[in-house]
Order: structure tokens, then C-alpha cells, then sequence
């Protein structure tokens, strides 16, 4: 009996599902979606009325979906319904600030033979995301959202796992999923110790609308307090190329007065950083700013536990990289989980788990260690520290094979990748 059916009796007894998804949002949605297609009953509990959280207001980020990322969404039937509201990423330029040295990438040097060439992956609002979740999960046989809704008390033991929600509803399941974002309180209740870091930075996040076209480039310049990305989004009919999310990473005690400003003299600062090489901009929208950390969970599972996504890590938006790893952990965690039910393990048992915190754990821990990396190497403006930067984008355009390693990481295609990454089926 699929977790759709049990709600019908929710007065009378408790919900039996398989999984208990904790954070439906943009990773624990796929993921739902994910589990749900390939025969498990899941309860998803999301604090969020689902009906209001594509509203622009309520988070104005765009996300880079890797190409390796996208075939998830593909895979889960959520490309279909926002693809016309993606841009594809065709070229990458680094520059370091004023320098005249940068590092360019162009999909097409990827092409094999007469193929055409695939992007580096496509540049979505996380609001259109959110509207695929909204079209997609209330078709999907044996997935159920309890939304608004959130657990008051979860029990998990030997035997399985028991939610009590907020509504009074009791859901019994053999597994439980994080997927809560940083302040995970599933993962901090199972006294799952962090490590981590402030960067004393802040991204402000906004869209622009500007004269010229982007020609579906993605530009990221180092500045002294760190990366200013514009990163392309698409446009209108008329004007198909001309619209981009700006994240402008600035230091903690800057970032309060750039928010406050009014919007004239906003505009002139993002100016300054943003350069007029795409002609006059315009703010469109509100303006957002998230304080930037580094955070790893010690481990990523429990008793009939595992964490997902940004309940495990969390990373500097440097690299474009935080939804991309997390929805290799979906991709990971599904595949292992749908593998166990074939050979009749149990799947919340910690040999299971184990399984899937293996295979994700090296990964993470290294884009973390990158991510880390490149925040203090290009946060600064140290003049030998600068030209060895420098130097070493420039040389990097002087030797193909790797670059065109470093344009297969930028597509996410480079490691172990999960089934539902190489675009095949569980």
C-alpha cells in the first residue's frame, strides 16, 4: 500500500510508508521523486506551504545545474516541465579582477567528431525548480507531502522509525532522510557533531537585465572580497539573452551597508563590480544576502538515519557546486537504497547506510577542500599571491588535456557517477 492510500486513514491508524523524507525542497524533492518512481511509498514533511515557495521573494537564487545534475531532474521528470526556463552554460571565463590574464572555457572544444556539443550545464531559478516539485509530485504514485506540516517527535530504533507531526499524523517507516538544509535539526537531535567555518562573507544575490546579450556565458571575477559572479539566465522573447543572477560576494562588515542602500546607490556600486562590458543594467526583483560558511557533518548516517545535501555539507558558492553535490547524494543514496531492495536487505540498516556514506563521503570531502582552497587564494589582493593565481589560469589554457579535465569536472561528469548522473534508469 503506496503512502497515498494510507493517508485515507490517517484518523484511524498510522501512515506505513517505506522512507520518511524530512525538507521536500529542491534535494529532498528530487530525491522523494526519485524513490517514489522506483517503487518505495515516501512521506515528505516540509515546514513550507508548497503553494507559495515559488514566489520570487522567497528565495531569489539561481542555481548552476551541472549537465551530470540535469539528467537527474531529467531522470525524475522535472526537466520537462522547466527546461524552457533554463539557459544553458556554453562558455565559463575566470578573470581576476582588472588582470589581463583569465581562464575561458568553450563547450564546444568538448564536441566528438560530428556531434553537436553538449553545455556545461544551464543556469535555473530555484523558484522554477520549486514549480516542477509543484507539477510533478502530486502525480507521483506512492509519494505524499505532509506540507505545512513538521515532526514534533521522531523515534527511531531496531525495529523502524516512528514520526508524530505537528497535525497529530504518526507515519511508521523503516528509514529516514535529512534533507533539511544547514540547520538540520534531525541531525543535530541524533547528536551528529559539525565542523566548520565562517568566511566572514556574505553573497547578495540579485537578477539584472542588461543592454547586450550574454551570449549564455557564465563570468566570474576575483575581487578582493571575494568572487563576483554573472551568471546567465533567460531572458525574454523579445530579449532572449539579456537577464543574469548576480551573486557579489562581500566581507561581513560591508554587506549590511550594500543592503541598505537605496536603490539608486545599489545599483551604483553593482555597477563598479559588474563592469559595462554588457552595456546598461538594470535591478530587477529584490536583493538577497546569505551569510557564507563551511560545514561538514562528522558522519552522514545513524540509526535508520542518513543526511542528504546541505544536512551533511555545505560549501562556499565559489564554484557553483552546492546543489551539484547534493544531488549526487540523491543520485547515490536512491541508487544504493533501490539496490538493497532487490537483494532483500533492509534498507535502513547501517550496512546498507554505510554503503552510501562511502560512496559520497571522499567526494564531498574534496569539493569542500577546494571550494575552501580557492576562497582564501582569491580572496585577497597580496601581490605574489595574485600573480601565481594568475599565472597558473593562464597556463591552464596552454595545456588541452587539462583543461578539458577541468571543463569535464565544470560538467560534472568527472568520478563514480551514479546511474541517474550517466542518464540511465535505476
Amino acid at each position: 500500500m503506496n503512502a497515498s492510500e494510507n493517508l485515507k486513514n490517517t484518523n484511524e491508524k498510522p501512515v506505513k510508508a517505506d522512507i520518511i523524507v524530512i525538507g521536500g525542497g529542491l534535494a529532498g524533492g528530487t530525491l522523494s521523486l526519485a524513490l517514489a518512481q522506483n517503487g518505495f511509498a515516501v512521506a515528505t514533511v516540509d515546514k513550507v506551504d508548497m503553494a507559495g515557495w515559488t514566489d520570487q521573494g522567497f528565495d531569489g537564487r539561481a542555481s548552476a545545474i551541472a549537465l551530470s545534475s540535469q539528467r537527474v531532474l531529467a531522470s525524475v521528470g522535472l526537466w520537462d516541465v522547466i527546461k524552457d526556463e533554463a539557459a544553458p552554460i556554453h562558455d565559463i571565463r575566470v578573470a581576476d579582477g582588472g588582470s589581463p590574464l583569465f581562464l575561458h572555457y568553450d563547450h564546444k572544444e568538448l564536441a566528438a567528431g560530428d556531434e553537436q556539443a553538449e553545455p556545461f550545464g544551464y543556469m535555473v531559478e530555484n523558484r522554477s525548480i520549486r514549480k516542477g516539485l509543484n507539477a510533478v509530485a502530486p502525480k507521483t504514485k506512492g509519494l505524499t507531502y505532509f506540507a505545512p506540516n513538521e515532526v514534533q517527535t521522531l523515534e527511531r530504533g531496531k525495529d523502524g522509525v516512528r514520526a508524530t507531526l505537528k497535525d497529530g499524523v504518526e507515519i511508521h517507516a523503516d528509514l529516514v532522510v535529512a534533507c533539511e538544509g544547514r540547520n538540520s535539526p534531525t541531525r543535530d537531535a541524533a547528536g551528529i557533531k559539525l565542523t566548520g567555518w565562517d568566511y566572514k562573507q556574505a553573497g547578495i544575490v540579485c537578477t539584472v537585465e542588461h543592454q547586450r546579450p550574454h551570449d549564455f556565458c557564465a563570468q566570474e571575477h576575483f575581487l578582493p572580497s571575494g568572487p563576483f559572479a554573472i551568471l546567465p539566465l533567460p531572458g525574454t522573447k523579445d530579449r532572449p539573452a539579456c537577464r543574469s543572477s548576480i551573486v557579489w560576494t562581500e566581507r561581513a562588515d560591508l554587506w549590511p551597508i550594500m543592503m541598505d542602500l537605496n536603490d539608486d546607490d545599489f545599483k551604483e556600486e553593482l555597477e563598479v563590480r559588474f563592469g559595462d562590458f554588457l552595456g546598461e543594467i538594470e535591478v530587477v526583483g529584490p536583493r538577497f544576502a546569505y551569510p557564507l560558511s563551511l560545514q561538514y557533518a562528522e558522519t552522514y548516517i545513524a540509526e535508520r538515519l542518513a543526511l542528504v545535501a546541505d544536512s551533511a555539507h555545505g560549501m562556499h558558492p565559489i564554484a557553483g557546486q552546492g546543489l551539484n553535490m547534493g544531488l549526487r547524494d540523491v543520485a547515490a543514496l536512491a541508487e544504493v537504497l533501490v539496490e538493497a531492495r532487490r537483494l532483500g536487505q533492509d534498507i535502513g540498516s547501517l550496512a546498507v547506510l554505510e554503503k552510501y556514506e562511502r560512496w559520497r563521503r571522499f567526494d564531498n570531502d574534496l569539493m569542500l577542500g577546494v571550494t575552501d582552497a580557492l576562497v582564501k587564494l582569491f580572496s585577497n589582493d597580496i601581490e605574489p599571491v595574485k600573480l601565481a593565481r594568475d599565472l597558473g589560469m593562464a597556463a591552464v589554457n596552454q595545456f588541452p588535456d587539462l583543461k578539458r579535465f577541468f571543463m569535464r569536472h565544470a560538467m560534472g561528469t568527472v568520478g563514480e557517477l551514479p546511474r541517474l548522473m550517466r542518464g540511465e534508469s535505476l
